[in-house]
């Protein structure tokens, strides 16, 4: 069984990640919202990780 430890690398970084997340959500109109979100669908969570998947790659490639 895999062991799931899930805490930032950064702890100070996860108000900014979650700012970052929200930020996402909002832009793929995903009504995510503090604390549980069990409703969402797993393409609705997917689209969310995926924008911000998109957003960092940008961020890198104009910082070439």
């Amino acid at each position: 069984m895999a062991n799931r430890n899930n805490r930032a690398l950064v702890p100070e970084a996860k108000e900014g990640l979650n700012r970052f997340k929200m930020e996402a959500a909002k832009e793929v109109g995903v009504n995510l919202k503090e604390g549980y979100n069990g409703d969402l669908t797993a393409r609705e969570n997917g689209s969310v990780g995926g924008q911000m998947v998109k957003r960092m790659v940008e961020a890198y490639e104009r910082n070439l």
